[in-house]
């Protein structure tokens, strides 16, 4: 029988070369860093070479590690999937996904039911602290986020594309001084998200108002916030059209029959490497899926 290396040492190149940081591959194996370090040592022992070129914060796969990462890791995916039936509590597996509140309540949770229904192993830990993408890989293993486009040097795809629309309450559409045209907000407060700071300029432009100046900008890092702002009167929000349908809210209303083209949308986004962890692939492939979509 060939010789092969240990398993621990092939689990901690497979699982550093993944996140591309020796602290979370150690976090995620239950070891110290030093631990995971000396494993990974003895997988470049065994083959020969070094793997892995060594920066100050980071470690980054060479080409002899891709090459290697390339025909190791799905057959280390497939020994963990065929033994985990036979060992009880192992077959759970489980996301960390790092989602913003909003989303989470409004697109998220009302599916994972479904989820849970497709795979019953796959369990998720719900992050909604700031900062997603620069959590990947240190505490997260995924994450949906708001924005124009994501760095290349992750993987991401769009969920879908929408509008910016203006939200208001039902009484600022009513009465004397009721919002009828764009040209009634210099004289109104209008509400932004902070993740999406330049949403009102671009509806501005589009709709051909550019160079309006609303009475004051207030902005928020909540969008519920921002929607229970609105619906109270306190301003115009300007925010997706997706996120007007699903506040289902009676007191909230579209202005002015306009809408554009978001230069922000939502995106699912993970190290590029995560995509081999079954826990992330299960839930990307059930967001993107043509069910869950026409739902």
């Amino acid at each position: 029988m060939r010789r092969l290396p240990p398993l621990t040492a092939v689990e901690a190149f497979v699982q550093v070369a993944r996140l591309g940081s020796v602290k979370a591959a150690a976090e995620a194996l239950s070891l110290s860093s030093p631990a995971l370090s000396r494993r990974v040592q003895a997988m470049e022992r065994f083959v020969g070479r070094p793997l892995f070129d060594r920066r100050h914060q980071a470690v980054l796969l060479n080409a002899d590690g891709e090459r290697l990462l390339t025909r190791l890791a799905p057959a280390l995916d497939d020994l963990a999937e065929a033994i985990e039936p036979t060992i009880g509590e192992s077959e759970l597996v489980r996301l960390r996904l790092g989602v913003l509140p909003l989303y989470a309540s409004q697109n998220l949770i009302s599916g994972l039911r479904d989820l849970r229904d497709l795979y019953p192993e796959l369990h998720i830990d719900i992050d909604t602290a700031p900062h997603l993408l620069s959590r990947l890989g240190e505490g997260l293993d995924a994450a949906i986020t708001l924005a124009r486009s994501i760095e290349p040097g992750l993987y991401a795809r769009k969920i879908e594309d929408t509008s910016i629309v203006p939200i208001a309450s039902v009484e600022l559409t009513q009465g004397e001084n009721a919002l009828k045209e764009p040209a009634d907000l210099a004289r109104t407060t209008v509400l932004v998200h902070r993740d999406m700071s330049e949403a009102f300029t671009a509806w501005l432009e589009a709709t051909g108002n550019a160079g309006l100046q609303p009475l004051a900008i207030d902005q928020f890092d909540s969008g519920q916030l921002m929607l229970d702002a609105a619906a109270q009167g306190l301003g115009v929000a300007f925010m997706l059209e997706n996120h007007f349908e699903g506040a289902h809210d009676d007191r909230l209303v579209r202005l002015f029959g306009m809408e554009v083209q978001s230069p922000y949308s939502y995106w699912f986004a993970c190290r590029r490497l995560a995509l081999a962890q079954r826990p992330v692939r299960l839930f990307h492939d059930w967001l993107f899926s043509e069910g869950r979509r026409k739902g």
